[in-house]
């Protein structure tokens, strides 16, 4: 009997569709945000940085990411492949994206592929809480409410090339926020340990901080630098 190839490719094609759906409703534990220091980017040997178009960004913690996130520290990605970013959906928190949300990798751009990327990857796996615009939104929302650098001012740590414990950095942000932040550092192209990105933990909605359920695996030592920017 010859096999017949139309059932073969409707079966195929049936559990392409009910893959896609079942990874659109996937849910999520809870939400990474994740903030960089600039100064941090732009002085390693690995890479360069260029300001976007808009000229150089203000010197602050800028948003890296608000990624959906397991409990066993494992992470949905790029879940609808049909869910592009479009700009018009975020043109009203167009201005505040270019402010708290700049792209730093180069040649120099507009931010528009650096969103494009989180959005796809990330952002496609929160659809089931958040839309496009939500998303963005609620990121914004994050960074006003979480103003890192006023809190470690306030603790005395200032981004002045000086090195600090890595204890106290985490002490100010968590007498900030209430809960204890991921630290993740890199080096400089002297060798220092310096202080890179910081994980905040959000609920599903996306609105309020929280307890992490787990942690990324620190790699800094207990002294880190804290450059300029």
């Amino acid at each position: 009997m010859k096999p017949n190839y139309s059932i073969f490719i409707f079966k195929l094609l049936l559990l392409q569709y009910l893959s896609s759906q079942l990874c659109l409703s996937q849910d999520f534990d809870f939400f990474y945000f994740v903030q960089q220091w600039p100064g941090a980017y732009c002085d390693t040997k690995q890479q360069r940085c260029c300001y976007p178009k808009t000229g150089r960004p203000a010197a602050d913690f800028g948003i890296h990411g608000l990624w959906p996130n397991y409990k066993d520290g494992s992470y949905p990605s790029n879940c609808d492949h049909n869910s592009v970013f479009d700009r018009t959906q975020i043109s009203d928190v167009l201005s505040s994206m270019e402010k708290h949300w700049p792209s730093l990798s180069c040649p120099s751009s507009n931010g528009l592929r650096f969103w494009s990327h989180e959005w796809e990857k990330h952002g496609t796996c929160s659809e089931s809480e958040l839309d496009q615009r939500e998303y963005f939104e609620a990121a914004v929302k994050l960074k006003e409410k979480a103003n890192l650098l006023k809190l470690l001012n306030n603790a005395g740590i200032e981004a002045n090339d000086e090195f600090y414990s890595l204890e106290s950095v985490r002490n100010a942000i968590e007498e900030g926020i209430g809960f204890t932040p991921g630290i993740q550092c890199n080096k400089n192209s002297a060798g220092n340990a310096q202080l890179y990105q910081i994980y905040l933990c959000v609920d599903t909605s996306g609105s309020q901080f929280i307890k992490c359920p787990i942690l990324p695996k620190p790699k800094c030592p207990s002294t880190i630098q804290f450059p300029k920017f």
